[in-house]
């Protein structure tokens, strides 16, 4: 009866909004965009940013759509309707409330769906204190991190490939990585940012890591008045949680990326404060980064601080900087005024405990007023000229197959036995010069204290790259077969213009 209650509370807060949309829809022309209410508090904050939005003279003409809880449970595993597609592919602009993924499996992320399809490829997150007003240790924080949005492990590409071993694919790419690196400094110049900052992991993962490093140092170059740095994604990590204000923008692959802009929305006081912008070619999607807290729904409590200010991101990205401006300097008076919801409130520095639709009129209210305090925003002179971001031509590099490494699934955990069995199998240029276990070399000379599992993976090429042909490859693995081995996958070995791509093995 309670779910009940509220779903129907939701729908009259969506009838009422819509009735009450449609008749300010007549005036001047309007910029279309996708709205979802979504799930749990949804609803409420959806419209608290919205009556927020055009009370401050937005231009826009929010066309409703369905996504989330119920989707799924009506069978559609997505969570989205074909429709809904339709109108995203129509507007370009999406504003989405948070909603509720089922547990269990047969159900995928929404949020990822919708990135990887309408390639939303950055996802934009500025992380900023509002000290003394929200309690925080890092008074002076101001960091915005840019995180690649469709590769790395989020390609989603897993498998089991033992009783023992699961393997998930990182898959980074240079046009993916050119585009994100590219938007950063794109970003940095447009709002008059000072740093661009990129996190790798290249001392271990040399070539996909390596790789996003290099783009990031030769594109730096293309902004000279840009100040450029890297570090290692675990100092540098640890850095931005201890001393914040030494960074100012932070380019970073989707995994990093993650994790690090929960981390630094959260050191600034609250995750609920965080809007985020996905970025793409053809659609971009507005949103705040918290879930859709179905306890707390139909309660008037939940903060709308997120998702307006993901709308003021949107607002940037439609041409309306003066319409954000008046928006994002409104939320900073309310918040130096002391209105606060349940979830912000502090006694000593917090002056009114909120609702959500109270904390809506305290902003509307605001509306045409600045923070004394805190910094207020002016987007006068921040170039809201839509990024062109293109990667370069490719030019295709002489390939030649060099070797193959074969991965096998074997029980038996002695790594000498093994090689022994495999060592005088040879086509071709190509012959066994290493077997790993893990990633480290096992066979020959390995070290006894390794520990293995019965995942191997044995290494056929000639000493000196010598090119060679599919066929031996082939043939390779009919020997390997019919000793009764079993294969489970291979990758094979190529050089680019002479150059080895393929990484060594630990300890080789």
């Amino acid at each position: 009866m309670f779910k009940k209650n509220i779903c129907d509370s939701n729908a009259i807060i969506i009838n009422m909004f819509t009735t009450f949309v449609k008749k300010r829809m007549t005036q001047i022309a309007k910029t279309p965009i996708t709205v979802a209410y979504g799930d749990g508090i949804g609803p409420e904050i959806m419209d608290a940013t919205l009556r927020i939005l055009l009370a401050a003279g937005a231009k826009i003409e929010p066309e409703i759509i369905e996504i989330g809880e119920n989707v799924y449970n009506n069978g559609f595993s997505s969570g989205i309707k074909p429709e809904a597609w339709e109108s995203l592919r129509r507007t370009k602009v999406f504003l989405k409330a948070p909603i509720t993924t089922p547990q269990g499996g047969g159900f995928k992320s929404l949020n990822v769906t919708i990135r990887k399809v309408l390639g939303m490829y950055a996802n934009v997150r500025p992380c900023i204190s509002y000290h003394p007003y929200v309690k925080t240790k890092h008074p002076v924080m101001d960091v915005v991190i840019i995180r690649e949005n469709e590769e790395d492990l989020y390609a989603g590409i897993e498998h089991q490939q033992t009783d023992e071993v699961i393997q998930c694919l990182k898959i980074l790419s240079v046009p993916g990585t050119e585009k994100i690196v590219r938007y950063a400094f794109e970003y940095a110049r447009a709002y008059g940012r000072k740093k661009v900052t990129c996190f790798t992991k290249d001392n271990i993962m040399k070539m996909t890591d390596g790789m996003f490093h290099k783009v990031f140092d030769k594109i730096g170059e293309e902004y000279p008045e840009i100040e450029k740095e890297h570090w290692i994604i675990d100092i540098g990590a640890a850095k931005l949680a201890d001393t914040p204000e030494v960074f100012d923008v932070i380019v970073m692959p989707n995994l990093y990326g993650d994790i690090l802009s929960d981390v630094a929305a959260q050191i600034t006081g609250s995750v609920g404060l965080a809007g985020s912008a996905n970025i793409g070619d053809h659609v971009s999607m507005f949103e705040a980064i918290h879930g859709s807290a179905p306890r707390r729904a139909g309660q008037n409590v939940a903060n709308p601080s997120g998702l307006l200010l993901g709308a003021v991101q949107m607002l940037m990205h439609i041409g309306q900087p003066d319409v954000a401006e008046k928006v994002h300097n409104a939320w900073l008076k309310t918040m130096e005024d002391g209105i606060h919801t349940y979830d912000i409130f502090k006694e000593g520095t917090s002056k009114q405990k909120v609702g959500t639709k109270e904390f809506a009129d305290a902003v509307i209210n605001n509306i045409g007023n600045v923070p004394a305090q805190l910094k207020k925003v002016d987007y006068s002179t921040t170039s809201n000229k839509p990024f062109v971001i293109k990667p370069s031509v490719t030019i295709p590099a002489k390939k030649e197959l060099v070797g193959v490494d074969i991965f096998l699934h074997h029980k038996d955990r002695d790594p000498n036995k093994l090689g022994n069995s495999l060592k005088d199998i040879k086509a071709g240029n190509m012959e066994l010069t290493m077997i790993t276990n893990r990633g480290v070399k096992v066979f020959p000379d390995g070290m006894a204290e390794t520990f293995c599992t019965d995942h191997w993976r044995c290494r056929y090429k000639s000493e000196e790259l010598s090119a060679s042909t599919y066929a031996d490859v082939i043939s390779l693995q009919q020997q390997i077969t019919n000793l009764g081995f079993d294969i489970i996958k291979t990758e094979n070995l190529v050089t680019m213009d002479g150059q080895a791509m393929f990484s060594a093995g630990q300890g080789q």
